[in-house]
């Protein structure tokens, strides 16, 4: 589960990171007056509206803008709320903007890179830091390798601060910023593990330049990202309650509520299977014999018809659908579970497009039985001996189409 950047930077200053001063408004008509509450409360003029999404792309997009007066912030703010995002994480339709974040800027002496995640290679969570901050992670990984620390948390202590600040002086942090940094970390690896997160990034933790108040600097977080563990959501109920389902693909949300594993594609060869792995294969194979899978959708081994023929309903309702291939290996799916589904479908919702099915597994001969005499409910059917002649005849099918 993903949340906002505001919600983020609510969930650091309560684990006792320090962030800018922030407000969320949903209507630009409020921008001016945020800007007024937010910039007086930090004590500068300088203010960064953020258009809230779950897509990063925002400041090359043009919605990331720095602003010294009230009239600029609701200008901003207009701009955001009344025009569609388009960067290269939301596709060519971009996406709507529902909320803005006007946050108090802060003047900035250099920038980090700080995150705690779980690393599958060595099976424990990491502390992943870099002084190379401000730019994506993966750019840093690629180009300079090197500039990338990683500092594995003990599995029942977590962060231990011998650990955080070997990592502080391995940033280059000095005088009293080690103090500061030490105590981001530690914060950072506990609200990780209490938060059951999957990710929980600053990007960037920045130091402020030397004042009178602050000789040696502020160690502050001005950008979050947090994603939680969909499973732990049961005992995270504060967690839970930020899900924002305007956010999300309304498919997705539909097949969550039927414990579907659905995730919309771009392509018109929609796809029912069982198993996350057959399922990959099964876009894939699609692929090499030319078509363009529209959606990952697996349905278990636990689905029931009800479910299953949700599934359908889900699938059909894409409009880009043009033809769907359902591959079923009944272990603990029972073929004739698919079978009776795709009757139902076909009389709920009817197969306007071809449909090929390749069944193999438990109850498999009563499932082709079904099939068989749900043939007048679906002249689009065909049947498959195998994945690659499901594949060729489902292609060629909508290439004909």
């Amino acid at each position: 589960m993903k949340v906002h950047e505001y919600q983020a930077r609510q969930l650091l200053a309560s684990g006792g990171i320090p962030v800018p001063p922030g407000q969320v408004i949903e209507s630009f008509d409020k921008a001016a007056q945020a800007y007024r509450e937010v910039t007086s409360q930090a004590g500068t003029d300088l203010a960064v509206i953020k258009a809230q999404v779950h897509a990063g792309g925002r400041g090359k997009a043009g919605f990331v803008k720095l602003v010294r007066s009230a009239d600029d912030a609701a200008e901003a703010a207009k701009f955001m709320l009344t025009n569609k995002m388009v960067s290269v994480q939301t596709g060519p339709d971009g996406l709507d903007v529902r909320k803005i974040l006007i946050a108090a800027g802060v003047d900035i002496e250099k920038e980090y890179y700080l995150a705690v995640t779980t690393d599958r290679a060595s099976r424990t969570d990491v502390l992943i830091a870099s002084a190379e901050g401000g730019v994506e992670i993966e750019t840093v990984a690629k180009n300079n390798p090197d500039a990338i620390i990683k500092e594995r948390l003990h599995p029942l202590e977590g962060l231990r601060p011998f650990q955080a600040r070997r990592v502080a002086f391995q940033l280059g942090f000095t005088g009293k910023q080690v103090g500061q940094a030490v105590k981001v970390m530690l914060n950072l690896a506990k609200l990780y593990r209490s938060t059951d997160a999957s990710i929980a990034e600053i990007n960037p933790l920045i130091i402020t330049p030397a004042s009178d108040a602050h000789p040696d600097g502020q160690v502050l977080a001005i950008d979050a990202k947090f994603n939680f563990d969909d499973n732990a959501l049961f005992r995270q109920k504060a967690i839970a309650e930020m899900f924002d389902p305007m956010e999300e693909n309304p498919a997705e949300i539909r097949a969550k509520k039927f414990d579907l594993s659905y995730i919309a594609l771009d392509g018109n060869i929609g796809c029912l299977v069982n198993g996350a792995g057959l399922a990959m294969s099964t876009m894939d194979i699609i692929k090499l014999h030319g078509g363009e899978p529209a959606n990952f959708l697996d349905v278990g081994g636990s689905a029931d018809e009800e479910a299953v023929t949700e599934a359908f309903r889900i699938i059909l309702s894409d409009s880009r659908v043009q033809g769907v291939l359902v591959n079923i290996f009944g272990g603990i799916m029972r073929c004739d579970v698919i079978a009776k589904a795709i009757a139902n479908a076909a009389k709920e919702v009817g197969f306007a497009v071809p449909l090929v099915v390749r069944l193999e597994g438990t109850n498999v001969d009563a499932a082709r039985d079904i099939l068989e005499s749900a043939r007048a409910d679906i002249p689009t059917l065909q049947t498959a001996t195998d994945l690659t002649d499901a594949a060729i005849k489902v292609t060629a099918a909508v290439k004909a189409a």
